[in-house]
This record gives structure tokens, sequence and C-alpha cells, in this order.
């Protein structure tokens, strides 16, 4: 309950666990973690402070976990220094520790975008088309969440290959109306691995790889990638919450990404 307003509140978690057994990233970054239970952890007890077994409750020391993750794992916030060096057409690009707090709690929007096949590069009509479908007009700073395809994939050897993508055009139609914090239920903001490689040995143009990404050197923004449980949210309506870890001069940082609804 909101103690000021005496509104109840639902919290709908958007992020996916960090773990080592869902696979969510190719092979060579998935997350490693290893775990400590109470009786592995009598050692520490004893090398902090000099306790021995019996003299703890139970005989139990303390749990601990050692994680070797990049910061973009799991649930994450990319900063526009994970783009390119630069931003707004030539301003040092931001690190996650530098990004303003409040882009990050701000009215949610969600495109429910699952009638678009995996391997779809999204148009600013399309946007537009869920737009009006919604009736919704895009305010600046609004965070929107792009549910697509890529959700019903989770668990299964083949998330990171499943998805649609936002190339440069689609994030540059956001970030003109002022969007500056996006999100997706998929891998990455861009179409998925397999896809961009195939359409760049198609084409032949450098320009079709991670086009979305790049688009933060025109214009800085921030996405949020691995979502979950999007299906839980109206398309409108709500808050995000999406608080990026603050990493010292990092691209990225993993965030515990909230919707907040009245009830």
């Amino acid at each position: 309950m909101d103690p000021h307003k005496g509104v109840l509140m639902r919290f709908i978690d958007l992020s996916m666990p960090l773990d080592d057994v869902i696979p969510v990233d190719p092979p060579f970054l998935r997350p490693k973690i290893e775990y400590k239970d109470h009786v592995a952890g009598l050692k520490d007890m004893y090398a902090m402070y000099g306790i021995l077994p019996e003299q703890l409750l139970d005989g139990q020391g303390l749990a601990a976990e050692t994680v070797t993750i990049t910061t973009h794992s799991g649930t994450h916030v990319d900063a526009p220094w994970h783009y390119h060096p630069t931003m707004n057409h030539g301003e040092r690009a931001w690190t996650i520790d530098e990004v303003p707090l409040d882009w990050f709690f701000r009215p949610g929007v969600k495109l429910d975008l699952r009638h678009l096949p995996s391997g779809h590069l999204v148009t600013p009509d399309d946007i537009d088309a869920e737009l009006e479908r919604i009736d919704y007009r895009v305010q600046p700073l609004d965070i929107v969440l792009a549910h697509t395809v890529a959700s019903s994939a989770y668990g299964n050897e083949n998330y990171i290959d499943t998805g649609i993508g936002f190339g440069r055009d689609a994030t540059l139609h956001l970030t003109g109306m002022g969007v500056r914090v996006v999100g997706t239920d998929a891998w990455g903001w861009d179409l998925p691995i397999t896809a961009n490689r195939e359409l760049f040995e198609q084409t032949g143009d450098p320009s079709v790889v991670w086009e979305g990404h790049k688009a933060g050197a025109e214009v800085g923004y921030c996405q949020i990638e691995k979502l979950q449980n999007l299906e839980a949210v109206p398309a409108f309506g709500f808050t995000v919450a999406c608080f990026p870890a603050k990493v010292r001069g990092a691209s990225a940082g993993w965030t515990r990404a909230v919707a907040l609804l009245d009830d």
C-alpha cells in the first residue's frame, strides 16, 4: 500500500532469474554460479570471526554464491556506451552509472507484437499500427516494452535465435517521440544473431548488423533485454521500475525490472 495515497499497488516481476541452467545466452556467455551451502560456509565464518562450528546456531555457517557473469547476463539495461563510443552525434556516450536515474522509473507502454514472425524487422508502421490499436499516444520518457514471439521460446535452446528486431528506423522512430528507455523479451533489441548474420551475408551491407543498437550513436537511449511476464501487464496504465546496477564505467547493469499497477 502506498502510505501517501492509501492505494494498493500490484507488483509484476518482469525479470528472468539469473541462473546457469536455462539457456538464455550463447554458450560462451552463459553465467557460472558456484553455490556454497551452510556447511561449506563454516570455513568462512571461522576465517572472519574465529568461531567454531559447535559455537554456531545448529552448527551451521553462512550460505553464499560465487558468480561469473557479464553485465549483459540475465535481465539487464544497456547503456549508450554499449552501442558506440559516442551518442547524440558526437557526444561521449554515457556508461551505465552515468545515465539519469529518472529514466528508469516512468510510465510504461506495451507493444504486443507477438503476431510478427521471428526474424521480422520491425518498421515504424508496425509501431504506429499497434499504438493505434491500443489507442495510446506515446509521451516523452515513456518506457516502451515489446512483447514478442521470443516469450514463447524461453527455456528452450532456440530462445536466442527467436525474436523480432528493432532496426535503425524503428529505434529512431521511438526516440523521436522522446522515448529514452525501451525493452524487449527477446535476447536482444536487434534481430536474433543468426537472422542478422544471414541478412548481412545476403546483402553485404554492414549497416544491417546491430543497426538498432548503433542508432544510439544518433540519439542516446537505453534498452532492457531479456524481460519476462509481459503478458501480465496491460497495454498502458502501469509504471516501470528498472534501475540498473551501478557498475562503474560499464556498458550495462543488471536490473530487477518490475511493473507497478494501482489495484
